[in-house]
């Protein structure tokens, strides 16, 4: 018997397959209703099964009811998809998020291990040396040196 959360799954892939685009725009309330659930529960769904190692890359929106885009990512040439994570960077960006942007651009095959290691090297001694404003000197180092790994 399948759980809720992989009926929630099944149906945002087939909503994925229907798209000429392999990307769909919903919204986390009315999915929510559909399934009778609470939105958390679309969000437990999004951030656990639609994640950037399994290929899929979410765009949040927030305001006019949550509306979040789904984007399967290996229809999608590489360099879209690193403009994308570049975006993610964002001016902030905390220890967990900053390692799934390296492992996305690790599974993209745009830096090797050896780059991911060194980069998460840097990005951990950096920070640790701050009590404040982490997340915006992480976003900061993050950007400079994978733009440098990405662009060799």
């Amino acid at each position: 018997m399948s759980t809720l959360a992989d009926l929630i799954e099944i149906y945002i892939k087939q909503q994925l397959k229907q798209s000429e685009d392999q990307a769909v725009e919903i919204s986390r309330a009315q999915l929510a209703e559909t399934f009778s659930c609470v939105p958390s529960q679309i969000n437990y769904v999004l951030t656990t099964r639609f994640t950037l190692d399994r290929g899929y890359l979410i765009e949040s929106r927030r305001g006019g009811g949550g509306y979040i885009r789904v984007v399967q990512t290996n229809h999608q040439g590489k360099n879209k998809v690193a403009a994308k994570l570049f975006q993610q960077i964002g001016h902030a960006i905390n220890q967990r998020d900053a390692e799934d942007l390296l492992l996305g651009f690790h599974d993209l095959e745009m830096i090797s291990l050896k780059q991911l290691q060194l980069v998460r090297g840097i990005l951990q001694r950096e920070t640790g040396l701050y009590d404040l404003d982490k997340d915006h000197l992480r976003a900061s180092l993050l950007r400079s040196m994978l733009f440098i790994v990405v662009h060799q």
